[in-house]
Protein backbone atom coordinates (compact mmCIF):
# COMPACT_ATOMS: atom_id res chain seq x y z
CA UNK A 1 0.00 0.00 0.00
CA UNK A 2 1.07 3.58 -0.52
CA UNK A 3 0.73 6.21 2.39
CA UNK A 4 -3.01 7.25 0.45
CA UNK A 5 -4.11 3.23 0.33
CA UNK A 6 -2.81 3.03 4.14
CA UNK A 7 -4.38 5.69 5.28
CA UNK A 8 -8.15 5.60 3.12
CA UNK A 9 -8.05 2.04 4.46
CA UNK A 10 -8.11 3.35 8.88
CA UNK A 11 -10.50 5.43 7.91
CA UNK A 12 -12.82 2.95 6.29
CA UNK A 13 -12.46 -0.10 9.00
CA UNK A 14 -10.22 -1.67 7.03
CA UNK A 15 -6.69 -3.28 7.99
CA UNK A 16 -3.72 -1.73 6.22
CA UNK A 17 -0.29 -3.47 5.52
CA UNK A 18 1.15 -1.41 8.58
CA UNK A 19 -0.01 1.57 10.69
CA UNK A 20 -0.30 5.05 9.40
CA UNK A 21 2.14 7.71 10.88
CA UNK A 22 0.38 11.51 10.75
CA UNK A 23 2.83 14.79 11.68
CA UNK A 24 0.63 17.59 13.06
CA UNK A 25 4.06 19.58 12.42
CA UNK A 26 3.54 22.53 10.06
CA UNK A 27 6.27 24.98 13.39
CA UNK A 28 9.19 21.69 13.35
CA UNK A 29 8.42 21.90 9.28
CA UNK A 30 9.14 25.48 9.05
CA UNK A 31 12.11 25.30 12.02
CA UNK A 32 13.35 22.45 9.66
CA UNK A 33 13.90 23.84 6.57
CA UNK A 34 15.40 27.61 9.33
CA UNK A 35 12.15 29.54 7.53
CA UNK A 36 11.04 32.91 8.65
CA UNK A 37 8.02 31.99 10.62
CA UNK A 38 6.64 35.81 9.77
CA UNK A 39 7.36 34.65 5.87
CA UNK A 40 6.26 31.28 5.59
CA UNK A 41 3.07 30.87 7.43
CA UNK A 42 1.43 33.58 5.15
CA UNK A 43 3.00 32.33 1.93
CA UNK A 44 1.15 29.07 0.40
CA UNK A 45 4.58 28.14 -1.43
CA UNK A 46 6.35 28.59 1.66
CA UNK A 47 4.27 26.53 3.78
CA UNK A 48 4.02 23.40 1.11
CA UNK A 49 7.78 23.33 0.85
CA UNK A 50 8.49 23.10 4.55
CA UNK A 51 6.07 20.32 4.45
CA UNK A 52 7.59 19.11 2.02
CA UNK A 53 11.16 19.23 3.34
CA UNK A 54 9.80 17.44 6.73
CA UNK A 55 7.88 14.72 4.92
CA UNK A 56 10.58 14.14 2.69
CA UNK A 57 12.68 13.84 5.75
CA UNK A 58 10.57 11.36 7.57
CA UNK A 59 8.04 9.61 4.71
CA UNK A 60 5.18 9.86 6.87
CA UNK A 61 1.55 9.20 5.23
CA UNK A 62 -0.31 11.79 6.31
CA UNK A 63 0.71 15.73 5.92
CA UNK A 64 -1.67 17.73 7.74
CA UNK A 65 -0.67 21.38 6.79
CA UNK A 66 -2.06 24.85 8.66
CA UNK A 67 -1.03 28.30 9.50
CA UNK A 68 -1.89 28.04 12.97
CA UNK A 69 -5.38 28.82 14.28
CA UNK A 70 -6.15 32.17 13.77
CA UNK A 71 -6.63 31.58 9.62
CA UNK A 72 -10.23 32.31 9.65
CA UNK A 73 -10.14 34.38 12.23
CA UNK A 74 -8.12 36.90 10.37
CA UNK A 75 -10.22 36.13 7.18
CA UNK A 76 -13.00 37.74 9.61
CA UNK A 77 -11.09 40.75 10.21
CA UNK A 78 -9.14 39.86 13.75
CA UNK A 79 -5.85 41.36 13.27
CA UNK A 80 -3.27 38.75 13.84
CA UNK A 81 0.12 38.92 15.53
CA UNK A 82 3.26 36.62 13.34
CA UNK A 83 5.86 36.13 15.68
CA UNK A 84 9.24 35.89 14.51
CA UNK A 85 9.43 32.14 15.61
CA UNK A 86 5.90 30.69 16.44
CA UNK A 87 2.61 30.29 16.15
CA UNK A 88 0.27 33.14 15.20
CA UNK A 89 -2.23 34.55 17.94
CA UNK A 90 -5.09 37.30 17.88
CA UNK A 91 -3.95 40.84 18.90
CA UNK A 92 -7.10 42.77 18.10
CA UNK A 93 -10.82 40.62 18.44
CA UNK A 94 -13.10 42.07 14.91
CA UNK A 95 -15.89 41.40 17.43
CA UNK A 96 -16.43 44.17 20.24
CA UNK A 97 -19.71 43.97 21.29
CA UNK A 98 -22.28 40.95 19.93
CA UNK A 99 -24.21 43.58 18.18
CA UNK A 100 -21.04 43.15 15.83
CA UNK A 101 -21.66 39.74 14.88
CA UNK A 102 -24.75 41.27 12.22
CA UNK A 103 -22.39 43.09 9.89
CA UNK A 104 -19.73 39.98 9.23
CA UNK A 105 -19.81 37.84 6.36
CA UNK A 106 -18.37 34.59 5.63
CA UNK A 107 -15.67 35.54 2.65
CA UNK A 108 -14.73 33.82 -0.39
CA UNK A 109 -11.81 31.59 0.85
CA UNK A 110 -9.92 32.07 -2.65
CA UNK A 111 -10.05 35.66 -2.29
CA UNK A 112 -9.13 35.84 1.04
CA UNK A 113 -5.87 36.24 3.18
CA UNK A 114 -4.81 33.83 4.73
CA UNK A 115 -7.08 31.27 3.23
CA UNK A 116 -6.40 31.95 -0.30
CA UNK A 117 -2.11 31.25 0.35
CA UNK A 118 -3.42 27.74 2.66
CA UNK A 119 -5.52 26.87 -0.59
CA UNK A 120 -2.75 27.45 -2.53
CA UNK A 121 -0.73 25.29 -0.25
CA UNK A 122 -2.99 22.51 -0.60
CA UNK A 123 -2.81 22.48 -4.42
CA UNK A 124 1.12 22.23 -4.21
CA UNK A 125 1.48 19.37 -1.72
CA UNK A 126 -1.30 17.60 -3.95
CA UNK A 127 0.41 18.04 -7.13
CA UNK A 128 4.08 17.66 -5.73
CA UNK A 129 2.95 14.17 -3.30
CA UNK A 130 1.35 12.61 -7.05
CA UNK A 131 -1.56 11.27 -5.22
CA UNK A 132 0.15 9.15 -2.69
CA UNK A 133 -0.13 10.88 -0.06
CA UNK A 134 -3.17 11.56 2.65
CA UNK A 135 -3.69 15.52 2.64
CA UNK A 136 -5.19 17.54 5.45
CA UNK A 137 -6.16 21.35 4.30
CA UNK A 138 -7.07 21.91 7.81
CA UNK A 139 -10.48 24.16 8.10
CA UNK A 140 -8.78 25.77 11.52
CA UNK A 141 -10.97 25.98 14.26
CA UNK A 142 -14.43 24.93 14.96
CA UNK A 143 -17.40 27.17 15.84
CA UNK A 144 -16.61 27.94 19.65
CA UNK A 145 -12.70 28.33 18.85
CA UNK A 146 -13.35 30.78 16.65
CA UNK A 147 -16.31 32.29 17.78
CA UNK A 148 -13.54 32.86 21.18
CA UNK A 149 -10.76 34.56 18.43
CA UNK A 150 -13.39 36.51 17.24
CA UNK A 151 -14.74 38.64 20.79
CA UNK A 152 -12.32 37.10 23.00
CA UNK A 153 -12.63 33.84 25.31
CA UNK A 154 -14.31 35.58 28.22
CA UNK A 155 -16.56 37.90 26.55
CA UNK A 156 -17.66 34.56 24.52
CA UNK A 157 -18.09 32.92 27.50
CA UNK A 158 -19.57 34.75 29.80
CA UNK A 159 -22.33 35.29 27.04
CA UNK A 160 -22.90 31.68 26.46
CA UNK A 161 -24.06 31.65 30.11
CA UNK A 162 -26.40 34.31 30.28
CA UNK A 163 -29.81 32.98 28.61
CA UNK A 164 -30.79 37.28 27.62
CA UNK A 165 -27.45 36.63 25.11
CA UNK A 166 -27.95 33.45 24.39
CA UNK A 167 -29.68 34.35 20.75
CA UNK A 168 -26.30 36.84 20.15
CA UNK A 169 -24.49 33.58 21.03
CA UNK A 170 -26.00 31.51 18.87
CA UNK A 171 -25.95 33.93 15.76
CA UNK A 172 -22.39 33.87 16.04
CA UNK A 173 -21.49 30.03 16.48
CA UNK A 174 -23.66 29.79 12.85
CA UNK A 175 -21.60 32.14 10.92
CA UNK A 176 -18.53 30.36 13.04
CA UNK A 177 -19.36 27.05 11.60
CA UNK A 178 -20.67 28.49 8.26
CA UNK A 179 -16.72 29.29 8.02
CA UNK A 180 -15.37 26.44 8.59
CA UNK A 181 -18.13 24.61 6.51
CA UNK A 182 -17.19 26.87 3.11
CA UNK A 183 -13.15 26.56 3.89
CA UNK A 184 -13.56 22.85 4.50
CA UNK A 185 -15.22 22.62 1.38
CA UNK A 186 -12.74 24.99 -0.52
CA UNK A 187 -9.77 22.17 0.98
CA UNK A 188 -11.37 19.26 -0.99
CA UNK A 189 -11.72 21.61 -4.44
CA UNK A 190 -8.38 22.16 -3.53
CA UNK A 191 -7.28 18.39 -3.66
CA UNK A 192 -7.25 18.29 0.27
CA UNK A 193 -8.19 14.52 1.08
CA UNK A 194 -9.63 15.36 4.20
CA UNK A 195 -10.14 18.50 6.70
CA UNK A 196 -10.32 19.32 10.56
CA UNK A 197 -11.71 21.65 12.86
CA UNK A 198 -10.63 22.42 16.47
CA UNK A 199 -13.64 21.37 19.00
CA UNK A 200 -13.75 23.39 22.56
CA UNK A 201 -13.55 20.42 24.68
CA UNK A 202 -14.08 19.74 28.37
CA UNK A 203 -10.89 21.36 28.97
CA UNK A 204 -13.34 24.89 28.38
CA UNK A 205 -16.55 23.82 28.71
CA UNK A 206 -18.81 21.32 30.12
CA UNK A 207 -19.67 18.30 28.14
CA UNK A 208 -23.72 19.66 28.42
CA UNK A 209 -22.57 23.30 27.05
CA UNK A 210 -20.80 21.10 23.86
CA UNK A 211 -23.81 19.62 23.32
CA UNK A 212 -25.57 22.79 23.21
CA UNK A 213 -22.85 24.72 21.69
CA UNK A 214 -20.37 22.93 19.70
CA UNK A 215 -22.19 19.82 18.38
CA UNK A 216 -24.29 21.37 16.18
CA UNK A 217 -21.25 23.02 14.17
CA UNK A 218 -19.24 20.13 14.54
CA UNK A 219 -22.23 17.38 13.04
CA UNK A 220 -22.84 20.34 10.40
CA UNK A 221 -19.14 20.37 9.53
CA UNK A 222 -18.92 16.37 9.13
CA UNK A 223 -21.40 16.79 6.96
CA UNK A 224 -20.79 19.21 5.13
CA UNK A 225 -17.47 17.43 4.08
CA UNK A 226 -19.63 13.61 3.56
CA UNK A 227 -21.32 15.56 0.50
CA UNK A 228 -18.14 16.84 -1.09
CA UNK A 229 -16.10 13.66 -0.30
CA UNK A 230 -13.70 14.82 1.81
CA UNK A 231 -12.83 13.26 5.31
CA UNK A 232 -13.43 15.13 8.38
CA UNK A 233 -11.50 15.65 11.20
CA UNK A 234 -12.27 16.78 14.95
CA UNK A 235 -9.70 17.68 16.87
CA UNK A 236 -10.25 17.85 20.73
CA UNK A 237 -6.32 18.78 23.07
CA UNK A 238 -6.85 17.52 26.81
CA UNK A 239 -8.47 14.89 28.57
CA UNK A 240 -11.75 14.09 26.74
CA UNK A 241 -12.11 10.65 28.22
CA UNK A 242 -15.72 12.17 29.32
CA UNK A 243 -16.45 13.82 26.30
CA UNK A 244 -15.62 10.92 24.02
CA UNK A 245 -19.30 9.60 23.13
CA UNK A 246 -20.09 13.24 22.27
CA UNK A 247 -17.53 13.27 20.06
CA UNK A 248 -18.18 10.22 18.62
CA UNK A 249 -21.66 11.07 17.83
CA UNK A 250 -20.80 13.78 15.33
CA UNK A 251 -20.45 10.98 12.51
CA UNK A 252 -16.27 12.35 12.04
CA UNK A 253 -14.10 10.01 10.54
CA UNK A 254 -11.71 10.67 12.81
CA UNK A 255 -10.93 11.96 16.14
CA UNK A 256 -7.98 14.00 17.00
CA UNK A 257 -7.04 13.34 20.21
CA UNK A 258 -3.87 12.96 22.67
CA UNK A 259 -2.36 11.06 26.02
CA UNK A 260 -3.95 13.03 28.08
CA UNK A 261 -7.69 10.80 26.80
CA UNK A 262 -7.30 7.63 28.23
CA UNK A 263 -6.37 5.23 25.42
CA UNK A 264 -7.99 2.14 26.65
CA UNK A 265 -11.23 3.89 27.11
CA UNK A 266 -10.59 5.92 23.73
CA UNK A 267 -10.04 2.48 22.11
CA UNK A 268 -13.24 1.15 23.38
CA UNK A 269 -15.45 4.12 22.96
CA UNK A 270 -14.17 4.59 19.17
CA UNK A 271 -14.00 0.71 17.73
CA UNK A 272 -15.77 0.01 14.83
CA UNK A 273 -17.71 3.77 15.65
CA UNK A 274 -14.60 6.10 14.13
CA UNK A 275 -10.99 6.25 13.85
CA UNK A 276 -8.45 8.02 15.53
CA UNK A 277 -5.58 10.46 15.02
CA UNK A 278 -2.80 11.51 18.01
CA UNK A 279 -2.20 10.36 20.65
CA UNK A 280 1.40 10.36 20.95
CA UNK A 281 2.94 13.07 23.64
CA UNK A 282 4.16 15.80 21.58
CA UNK A 283 6.26 17.91 24.82
CA UNK A 284 6.72 16.01 27.07
CA UNK A 285 8.28 12.36 24.96
CA UNK A 286 8.59 13.72 21.52
CA UNK A 287 10.27 16.89 22.46
CA UNK A 288 11.99 15.59 25.75
CA UNK A 289 12.35 12.27 25.25
CA UNK A 290 15.52 10.03 24.40
CA UNK A 291 14.91 7.75 21.72
CA UNK A 292 14.68 4.93 23.77
CA UNK A 293 11.95 6.86 26.02
CA UNK A 294 10.28 7.85 22.40
CA UNK A 295 10.49 3.88 21.65
CA UNK A 296 9.17 2.92 24.33
CA UNK A 297 6.41 5.66 24.53
CA UNK A 298 5.25 5.07 21.05
CA UNK A 299 5.14 1.17 21.27
CA UNK A 300 3.02 1.59 24.50
CA UNK A 301 0.51 3.70 22.47
CA UNK A 302 0.48 1.21 19.79
CA UNK A 303 -0.13 -1.52 21.62
CA UNK A 304 -3.37 0.08 22.68
CA UNK A 305 -4.68 1.61 19.91
CA UNK A 306 -3.54 -0.10 16.80
CA UNK A 307 -5.02 -3.59 16.91
CA UNK A 308 -7.97 -4.20 14.63
CA UNK A 309 -7.18 -0.69 13.03
CA UNK A 310 -8.93 2.22 13.63
CA UNK A 311 -5.20 4.41 14.80
CA UNK A 312 -3.42 6.73 12.73
CA UNK A 313 -0.75 7.38 14.85
CA UNK A 314 1.77 10.82 15.78
CA UNK A 315 1.25 13.18 18.18
CA UNK A 316 -1.90 14.49 19.88
CA UNK A 317 -1.40 18.11 18.97
CA UNK A 318 0.97 20.46 17.39
CA UNK A 319 4.92 19.19 17.22
CA UNK A 320 6.91 22.03 19.22
CA UNK A 321 9.08 23.86 17.15
CA UNK A 322 12.19 22.26 18.26
CA UNK A 323 11.40 18.85 18.73
CA UNK A 324 14.32 16.52 17.24
CA UNK A 325 14.16 15.33 14.07
CA UNK A 326 15.30 11.57 16.03
CA UNK A 327 12.28 11.20 17.82
CA UNK A 328 10.04 11.26 14.45
CA UNK A 329 12.34 8.88 13.00
CA UNK A 330 11.80 6.63 15.97
CA UNK A 331 8.25 6.89 15.79
CA UNK A 332 8.41 5.82 12.32
CA UNK A 333 10.68 2.62 12.58
CA UNK A 334 8.21 1.95 14.96
CA UNK A 335 5.50 1.96 12.49
CA UNK A 336 7.52 -0.01 9.91
CA UNK A 337 8.47 -2.44 11.71
CA UNK A 338 6.31 -3.57 14.98
CA UNK A 339 3.11 -1.64 13.20
CA UNK A 340 3.13 -4.17 10.45
CA UNK A 341 -0.53 -5.78 10.38
CA UNK A 342 -1.35 -9.56 10.75
CA UNK A 343 -4.11 -10.61 8.87
CA UNK A 344 -6.34 -10.92 12.00
CA UNK A 345 -5.94 -7.17 12.57
CA UNK A 346 -3.30 -8.02 14.98
CA UNK A 347 0.20 -6.46 15.35
CA UNK A 348 3.36 -8.32 13.88
CA UNK A 349 5.56 -6.80 16.84
CA UNK A 350 2.73 -7.98 19.43
CA UNK A 351 1.74 -11.14 21.03
CA UNK A 352 -1.94 -11.86 18.88
CA UNK A 353 -4.58 -10.29 20.69
CA UNK A 354 -8.33 -11.71 20.40
CA UNK A 355 -11.04 -9.10 19.79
Amino acid sequence: MNSLERTLAVLDHRIPDRVPVALHNFLMACRMVRADFRDTLRSGELLAEAQLAAWREFGHDVIMHENGVCAEAEALGCEILYPAEGAPHVADPVVKSLDDVARLNVPDPEKTFPLNELLKATRILVRETRGEVFIIGRADQGPMALAAALCGPEKLLTAAADPALRSKVLQLLDLCSRMNRVFGEAQRRAGAHGSSIGAYGSSLISPRMYDELEFPGNKAFVEAMRQVGCRSFVHSCGNETALLPHLVRTGADCLELDPLTDPKTCKDATRGKTSVLGMLDPHGVLRRGDPSEVREHTLDIMRIMAPGGGFLMGPGCALPLDAPAASIHTVMDCARTAGAYRPDGSLSGFPPRPW
